[in-house]
């Protein structure tokens, strides 16, 4: 018997288990001491009442025998991807058949299986900071190559910096498989329809494929920033998008996203569309009946209403954050699309010293930059995820600490 050894190759822990780890170890050694958390991207506010009262009635449902439901379908019911696809898309022009959703229990998930259908061949691009997922993923399937001075060998990094605006360059080598998240995790930074009809047109010239999270588009603020990379001409030919209710309506807890698949994406003369809901139909076995009436209530107008407050509660925080740090001088980034704040850490120092200093003298969590890739040493993120109190409380402690 033998082991995939691409696990041996990857670092023991998840960036955000290291964080939570060096965090109760702090708390355990100082009970009298409150710690704000404002390091994982983990939302506070409690579910919209109308998904409440959806989930309660289809829990009612499967009390009965006569609405009982046992095995989902396989890529989700029609008529929440009829709620997807008309609230999502055709709302902002777009036209995709049901076939081409397949509901999933999360982005997260549907980012990191993508791969089950892509040679390990493949040359991947990754933008610099980047959602450790992409990466690890491309390691544990042997794809990424070997890790040497701090990034990996078969991975191309496409560095997000002050000096390019935080946006990914075109690769000048040719790439199969490309990485983009916008609104991004971690910087917070948008991009511009124009910006990303560039990255459409390489990826249609070269063959590739781009593998596009947007699952803070919720947060978007600004009418040239495009909440679907379908909104791009070209784009259902070079395109996978992944979509979440977790930060969009708190289902953190719960666990629902879709991957959307167009017909008209073809590699090799065959359809990636019949390659997904196969890898699907084995692999995945559905969300569960009560979570996607939960989801179906997100797009009822008592749904809407209610998830717009919540998310206008976080860009508040994001404000607060952002306001905040720039009054003491600090030089931060991201809030204005995004529940992200990216803040360059004081005086050049290391991001992880700079996470043990904001938890030892003020007791404020976020995430060091370096965990996010190479580009992000130097920076730090702070998410708007927290309560107000508490946001108010940390940002307090920061002004007082760095504002003397």
């Amino acid at each position: 018997m033998k082991i995939n050894e691409n696990f041996l190759k990857i670092q023991s822990s998840y960036l955000f288990s290291n964080i939570a780890k060096k965090v109760n170890a702090y708390v355990k050694e100082n009970p009298e001491r409150t710690v704000i958390r404002l390091g994982i991207g983990d939302v506070t506010r409690p579910l919209a009442p109308a998904v409440i009262k959806a989930m309660e009635k289809a829990v009612s449902e499967m009390a009965d025998e006569k609405t009982f439901r046992g095995y989902p379908p396989e890529y989700g019911h029609d008529w929440l991807l009829t709620a997807i696809n008309t609230n999502d898309y055709l709302s902002r022009g777009v036209k995709l058949d049901n076939s081409e959703i397949f509901v999933s229990d999360g982005a997260k998930s549907d980012c990191g299986n993508i791969g089950d259908i892509f040679s390990v061949d493949n040359k991947v691009a990754v933008c610099d900071p980047v959602y450790p997922v992409y990466v690890d993923t491309n390691v544990m399937s042997g794809r990424a190559g070997d890790f040497e001075s701090n990034s990996w060998t078969n991975i191309v990094y496409m560095p997000c910096t002050e000096e390019n605006g935080f946006l990914p360059e075109i690769p000048k080598e040719k790439v199969d498989i490309i990485y983009l998240c916008f609104p991004n995790n971690p910087t917070g930074m948008a991009i511009t329809k124009d910006e990303l009809k560039k990255w459409v047109d390489y990826a249609n010239a070269n063959d590739s494929v781009i593998l596009y999270d947007s699952a803070y588009e919720a947060y978007i603020t600004e009418d040239n920033v495009p909440h679907s990379i379908y909104e791009i001409e070209g784009a259902k030919t070079c395109a996978i998008e992944f979509r979440s209710f977790s930060k969009t309506a708190g289902f953190t807890g719960v666990r629902c996203g879709y991957t959307v698949v167009p017909h008209e994406l073809v590699r090799g003369n065959v359809e990636i569309n019949a390659l997904w809901a196969r890898r699907q139909a084995t692999k995945f076995n559905g969300v569960s009946y009560i979570t996607q009436r939960g989801a179906e209530a997100c797009f009822t107008e008592e749904g809407k209403k209610q998830i717009r407050e919540i998310i206008a509660y976080y860009q508040k925080n994001a404000r607060t954050i952002y306001e905040g740090l720039k009054d003491c001088g600090f030089t931060v980034y991201g809030a204005k699309n995004s529940p992200y704040v990216w803040l360059k850490t004081p005086e050049k120092m290391r991001s992880w010293d700079f996470f043990d200093l904001l938890l030892n003298e003020i007791q404020v969590v976020g995430t060091p930059g370096q965990g996010f890739g190479p580009s992000g040493e130097g920076y730090f993120r702070l998410t708007a995820f927290g309560s107000a109190e508490n946001t108010d409380k940390a940002v307090a402690r920061i002004k007082e600490y760095f504002c003397k």
